[in-house]
């Protein structure tokens, strides 16, 4: 009985795509009719449904169509490639060949161009092979952003070495967990992170690493970076060095050799090293492209760092992988953003995190709307602000994204509904199988029926968002990290049928009746108090709102003898100007009494990673003690208005004796 199932399963996918390519071919041929016939048909062979999803599919009709093209432009683009064995310095290659002088990277007054970068690359690559360094060897990269970041590890690429991109503003224990987690055996830095780099040469486990120490001109010209002792001027050794031919090194890559390793954000515990691979990398830069409608010719503006997979994959990807001309920026700047869009006259913004929120909080200005940017694409745009964010700066479209460096759970919203992160066609699940999951709210464990299987959620029941495992297909293989035991940690094993296996994404979505997912809750973000579940994503919205889009992290402390977490929000007012008695009004007018925060901490900066997510793992064990917390803490009373906490308050609530 199983095996007939599958076999009509497989035999409906089968029939599915082909009425799918038929109805595109329909909508070449400029007839809509045709097209909806054939969708509808789709819909009914996969679903068996003859009402609700025949209605979701009509109406979704130009969204599926424009989606389901672009997928196949992807589907063929990883195909194509992965038939022809290139890897990403092979693709790169292609346009080099017809665009050799077109601009690459572009950073303050230092511009590559292809040619550029293709020199640059082959001499890093033929140096480091030159010093016996070997296919599969790891060197950790540690520098901030310049137009040659990118090109280093592009150049170790092409000898198979695997780069461990470092995030730059890592130190001591963390820096020292992130080289060796990756096995490397040796280090390039900037100039800029010596000082850095010192704090940690002492450790018996790195200290006989080799340094290569990248001092560029501009550090040459001013005062303070000399070479530091025991290491390799990079830059120097660069510039006199001739590159061999490289032809039969790069043509020994495969298209699922490691390239790299990008590292997670660490907002809790140590960051764990992900594996990409070229066809990994391919396919993240080539779906982003396809699928937000980025342009060839389209000049886009990055400000993110470079060792993160926002700037250094679906940022440069562009540039490798399309032929695209990429801006740079050392660090994000609210004030400079725009003029800097209007300086180098970009098409094209990327946004990560509470990004946009931060351009929103500036002074309104001419440079707001005198920008060319029709399209902004990352993760993280907050619902609340999306409509005043696009209306403000006259952006046409957002392309929101879902996903991780690791996963394979990927979304993306290509037609601007507001506060969606993606979708997936309500006939696409057999295609692109990405779906929630019922879990235990307290535990995140998923929840298994009598036959100890998984149970799909419902359109508008939160779940697990989870996506199956093909190592056969780039668009749902999982490569891991490097750490074997943090790979399986992320797997849920026997799903839907016996040996099936899914990545875990940890994040509760919900899903509506048009297919469309919306972020609700991280798990370990949602706390349990007074019998109730709170997602501290929601709070959160609710209080940045109240007061006047400052940054704001809400999270659970344990209080002795009652059970369960307290909410607690802390939030940056370094001037102490949030009136606490609107605050109060507007928690109470908006949330319910279980959500509200028992505490608010004031605080002078928010600890956030360099991709602008907010850390909450050291504010959640500082908690609202007074006698060790310097900052301002205020408690709700019984009245509904937070005033500061007081030493007797406190006693009482670390005795027991205080109702909450």
């Amino acid at each position: 009985m199983l095996v007939e199932l599958n076999f009509k399963q497989r035999n409906a996918t089968i029939l599915a795509t082909v009425l799918v390519g038929l109805a595109l071919a329909a909508i070449t041929m400029s007839n809509p009719l045709i097209c909806v016939i054939f969708l509808g048909l789709t819909a009914l062979l996969i679903t068996g449904n003859r009402t609700t999803y025949v209605y979701a599919v009509m109406v979704t009709l130009p969204r599926d169509i424009t989606a389901a093209y672009r997928f196949i432009k992807i589907q063929y683009f990883l195909y194509m490639n992965e038939w022809k064995q290139y890897t990403v310095p092979r693709v790169f290659q292609t346009f080099l060949e017809t665009h050799p002088d077109k601009d690459g990277f572009i950073m303050d007054s230092k511009t590559l161009t292809f040619q550029d970068i293709e020199d640059f690359s082959n001499k890093i690559a033929s140096y480091f092979k030159s010093k016996g360094f070997k296919r599969e060897d790891s060197i950790a990269l540690l520098m901030e952003t310049r137009p040659e970041y990118s090109c280093i590890w592009l150049g170790l690429s092409k000898i198979g070495v695997v780069t461990a991109l470092i995030n730059s503003n890592l130190r001591k224990e963390t820096l020292l967990h992130s080289i060796k987690a990756a096995k490397c055996k040796a280090i390039i830095f900037g100039a800029e992170m010596s000082s850095a780099l010192t704090e940690i040469l002492g450790n018996e486990e790195i200290k006989n690493l080799q340094l290569y120490q990248f001092t560029d001109d501009q550090q040459k010209e001013g005062v303070g970076f000399p070479t530091l002792d025991g290491a390799i001027d990079l830059f120097t050794e660069i510039k006199s060095h001739t590159a061999t031919d490289l032809t039969e090194d790069i043509a020994a890559g495969r298209p699922k050799d490691k390239m790299v390793y990008i590292y997670t954000s660490g907002t809790t515990g140590m960051p764990k090293a992900a594996v990409i691979t070229h066809l990994r990398y391919m396919f993240m830069g080539v779906a982003v492209h396809e699928m937000v409608g980025v342009r060839s010719d389209d000049i886009i503006y990055n400000p993110l760092p470079l060792y993160h997979t926002a700037g250094g994959i679906l940022g440069a990807g562009n540039v490798f992988l399309h032929g695209n001309t990429m801006v740079l920026r050392k660090k994000f700047s609210a004030t400079n953003f725009w003029t800097d869009c209007i300086k180098y006259n970009c098409t094209v913004a990327q946004y990560i995190g509470e990004l946009c929120r931060y351009l929103l909080s500036t002074p309104t200005k001419p440079e707001d709307t005198k920008h060319s940017v029709r399209l902004m694409y990352g993760n993280g745009l907050r619902p609340q602000i999306w409509s005043q964010f696009t209306s403000r700066f006259n952006i046409e479209e957002i392309g929101e994204l879902y996903g991780s460096t690791e996963g394979n759970s990927n979304l993306a919203n290509v037609d601007n509904q507001v506060g969606a992160i993606g979708f997936i066609p309500v006939w696409g699940e057999k295609i692109h199988p990405v779906l929630l999951i019922r879990c235990d709210e307290d535990t995140g464990e998923p929840i298994r029926d009598a036959s100890g299987r998984c149970i799909k959620c419902k359109p508008g029941e939160p779940g697990i968002f989870v996506g199956k495992i093909n190592p056969k297909r780039a668009v749902n293989q999982f490569s891991g990290y490097a750490d074997k035991s943090a790979t399986e940690k992320k797997l849920i094993h026997d799903v839907f049928q016996e040996g099936d296996v899914y990545f875990n994404s940890g994040d509760i979505l919900v899903k509506d009746i048009l297919g469309y997912f919306y972020f609700k809750d991280r798990m370990g973000d949602t706390f349990r108090w007074r019998g109730e579940n709170v997602a501290t994503s929601e709070v959160e919205a609710i209080i940045t709102n109240v007061v006047g889009l400052e940054d704001c992290v809400v999270y659970g402390v344990d209080i002795p003898h009652v059970e369960g977490k307290a909410g607690m929000a802390g939030i940056v007012d370094p001037d102490r100007k949030v009136d606490m008695n609107q605050l109060s009004a507007g928690v109470r007018g908006s949330l319910p009494v279980y959500a509200q925060p028992l505490f608010i901490r004031l605080l002078n900066e928010m600890p956030k990673t360099a991709t602008f997510k907010l850390k909450k793992r050291d504010l959640q064990l500082e908690g609202f003690d007074i006698t060790k917390v310097k900052d301002p803490i205020y408690y709700l009373n019984k009245d509904g208005i937070y005033r500061e906490l007081t030493q007797s308050q406190f006693d009482d609530i670390q005795s027991g004796k205080a109702r909450l």
